[in-house]
């Protein structure tokens, strides 16, 4: 066995064995593999630009580090975990391809500023999938809701029956949530799009490197302006993490509506067999797994926003080996984020109204009382009067077991006010309820649909 080697001349013994467990993070780090040698293959054409490197030294390099994508594409890169991180590994084995070339590469960097870069070109294309995969997700309910835009509902506050509204107007309310998400995704891309590469390890670099081109070539907006903040900020980790936690909350929203949409007790909706589970002991049990679980993944990404946050919060500048625990929450986010995103969607084609239970639910709970007391409005009298009337009414109603105020005669409601009339039993349905809320942003079927396009134009 070969003696184990210090770190550097400087040190007299080397790593703890568990230390060097402990810190160890390569497995981490091969997610953000191919966007270091894509940051590498930068940096060693803007040395050779520069003059710092001879022509042929930069293209010896390219030549290697092209190999070793394609190594690492190909699942056949041969990774040690003796060379700690993504960063030697891809070092040594550039030096075992091409020579004591490869040991040249990093001139006028450090790792600080390289995994920096790396972790932003991943969060980056991260980003932009994640936004692709919200676009399909609106997509989706605009789908849905298109297809019931005059299927009625209970709408609920306090979890109790509030107004009728329609099931295509309930998903809507979604899709202007994701929308928002939508756009967190996209404003957290544009701060994150600064290249670090070049800031070195804290100070920049004493070589005549060219920032700017670098940032041009890997796509980046600008180049850092401090290179300080360049290599210590992670505030776009908590940033993505913060996205991603306000995404699972609004799928762990769905998620809670679903699985008690999907009860017997509420019977108003059924999702495809593809995304229940069964019991391993009641034969009947077809159990909304997909909501649940997405429920409670909602909470662990939740805890990666406060784990990215508090990671932060003690650290002096610049770089910490702290910022090592910063990848962890961030890909983990990614991975737990856009797969959710991307199976409620598949789930949403799936989902079937039960239009009848749902019309019948929106006739309880007195849903047309407000409709009752607009109508009183009407016909001149104060609302808060029409207010006090009205619920008197529903009072009545209680009392006598009606379902609804339309259950009542006419007789009963004009024991409450003498403004009402025969006409007031066209405003007491649900279909009239819904139908008169035709204004921009209201439940009514045209509204539903002019929504519906208006969001389709924005994810388009």
């Amino acid at each position: 066995m070969a003696e184990k080697q210090a770190w550097s001349p400087l040190f007299r013994e080397p790593v703890s064995d568990d230390f060097n467990d402990f810190h160890e993070c390569l497995e981490q780090d091969k997610r953000i593999a191919l966007q270091d040698v894509k940051g590498s293959m930068v940096h060693a054409a803007m040395l050779t630009r520069a003059g710092i490197l001879t022509f042929e030294e930069g293209a010896a390099l390219q030549e290697g580090l092209s190999q070793i994508a394609t190594e690492m594409g190909a699942g056949t890169f041969p990774w040690d975990k003796a060379h700690e991180d993504v960063h030697m590994n891809v070092e040594m084995r550039l030096t075992a391809l091409i020579g004591h070339v490869g040991k040249k590469l990093h001139t006028a960097r450090s790792r600080n500023d390289q995994v920096a870069t790396g972790i932003r070109l991943y969060a980056r294309e991260e980003l932009d999938s994640l936004a692709a995969e919200l676009k399909a997700l609106i997509a989706g309910f605009c789908d849905l809701a298109e297809r019931h835009a005059d299927t009625i509902m209970p709408g609920f506050t306090h979890l109790q029956v509030a107004q009728p509204v329609t099931f295509g107007h309930h998903m809507m309310a979604y899709a202007e949530m994701f929308l928002r998400d939508l756009q967190r995704v996209t404003q957290a891309r544009e701060r994150l799009n600064i290249c670090p590469l070049g800031a070195a390890a804290l100070a920049g670099s004493g070589y005549p490197i060219d920032p700017e081109y670098s940032a041009a070539e890997l796509g980046f907006s600008s180049a850092f302006r401090n290179s300080l903040d360049a290599v210590s900020d992670r505030d776009y980790v908590a940033d993505i993490c913060h996205t991603g936690a306000v995404i699972m909350a609004h799928l762990s929203r769905l998620s809670e509506e679903i699985i008690l949409w999907t009860t017997p007790m509420f019977d108003f909706i059924e999702i495809g067999d593809a995304f229940c589970t069964g019991s391993s002991i009641m034969p009947q049990k077809r159990n909304p797994d997909l909501a649940e679980l997405v429920r409670g993944k909602a909470a662990r990404v939740h805890g990666n926003l406060t784990t990215s946050i508090a990671l932060m919060k003690a650290q002096p500048l610049a770089f910490n080996k702290d910022q090592q625990e910063s990848k962890p929450p961030l890909t983990d986010t990614f991975e737990n984020v856009r797969p959710a995103v991307r199976i409620f969607t598949q789930m949403l084609g799936t989902v079937r109204p039960h239009a009848e239970r749902m019309l019948d639910a929106s006739d309880t709970g007195y849903s047309t009382a407000t409709d009752l007391a607009d109508y009183l409005v009407r016909k001149g009298m104060p609302f808060r009067d029409a207010h006090h009337v009205v619920a008197a009414t529903v009072g009545m109603a209680r009392d006598r077991n009606c379902r609804s105020l339309a259950e009542l005669s006419l007789v009963d409601l004009q024991t409450h006010s003498g403004l009402i009339g025969e006409d007031v039993f066209s405003v007491l349905t649900v279909a009239g309820s819904v139908a008169c809320r035709s204004h921009r942003g209201g439940t009514a079927p045209s509204q539903v649909h002019r929504a519906i396009a208006e969001v389709r134009r924005l994810i388009a």
